[in-house]
Order: C-alpha cells, then sequence, then structure tokens
C-alpha cells in the first residue's frame, strides 16, 4: 500500500530491503525529498518504523536502523534497493491475492554488504541485554535518533 500511495504522490514505487544474520529481514518504502533519504516503514517495535527525509545516502537511511535492529540474534548484514516497477511483473497494485512474488524477488537481489563496527554492535547488544533483564516481558527497544523519526 505505501509504494502505491508514494507513487501516486509522483515518487518511484521502491523498496529497501534490509537484510539480517537472522534471515529476518525488514522491509521499508523509501523516498527523495529534496535530495534526502526517508522512507515508510511499519513495525510491532517503534524503531524499526518510517524515517524523515534527513539522510544524504541509502547507507545513512540503512544506517539509522542498525542500533534498533540489534538483539541476541539479530544484526544488519546487508541492504538491497528494488522498484517495483521491474521488481517483478506481478500486478502488486491491485491483486487481491498475496503477492509472494515480490518477497521471493528481494531474496534474489544482490544485497549490498553493510559493514558496522563489532565494538559499536557489542555495546548496543549489552544495553539491550540489561534493558530485557530489567523488564523481560516488554519490548526492549533503543531510541537513539529518535528525533528524525516519523
Amino acid at each position: 500500500m505505501a509504494a502505491t500511495i508514494l507513487e501516486q504522490h509522483g515518487y518511484p514505487p521502491l523498496l529497501l530491503d534490509i537484510t539480517s544474520k537472522d534471515k529476518l529481514d525488514h522491509v521499508v518504502y523509501p523516498f527523495r525529498e529534496h535530495g534526502r533519504w526517508g522512507a515508510i516503514g511499519r513495525s510491532r517495535d517503534f524503531s524499526l518504523q518510517g524515517r524523515k527525509p534527513v539522510y544524504r545516502t541509502l547507507r545513512h537511511l540503512v544506517m539509522s536502523y542498525v542500533d534498533s535492529y540489534v538483539n541476541e540474534r539479530a544484526r544488519i548484514i546487508g541492504y538491497a534497493l528494488a522498484d517495483l516497477r521491474t521488481l517483478v511483473k506481478t500486478d502488486w497494485r491491485f491483486s487481491r491475492e498475496n503477492v509472494w512474488s515480490v518477497e521471493r524477488a528481494l531474496v534474489r537481489l544482490r544485497h549490498r554488504r553493510l559493514k558496522t563496527s563489532n565494538h559499536r554492535y557489542e555495546k548496543v547488544l549489552r544495553r539491550y541485554l540489561a534493558i530485557k533483564q530489567k523488564s523481560p516481558h516488554r519490548l526492549a527497544s533503543i531510541y537513539k535518533d529518535r528525533h528524525h523519526w516519523m
């Protein structure tokens, strides 16, 4: 739906697939406004939702999700940008069925590797685990740079 709405407002219908080492990708719908990248996204975790268009590059946009994606099994390892107009031949705009061909196409895409510091990952992981230990039944989220989120 987000891609269709963006397209209706003059933006290309893009998908940004963010890949994690736990194989649970996160997909957002990026857009550019005044030369800056932002994204529309939904998740149960508030920190994995959309971003205002303040990021100079697509890589910077992806980096804004890195700390929020850390847990015992997850760590962002790459990303890929796709245009739905050329990604699949499926009628993704009006299909009444699930559009699994989009997911399969995203999995097949060549992803850019994203190298992040082990020190940064371990620091965020320690913080995450401390929050989780203190409140085991609550969603542990780290809200850095929250003012850039939607």
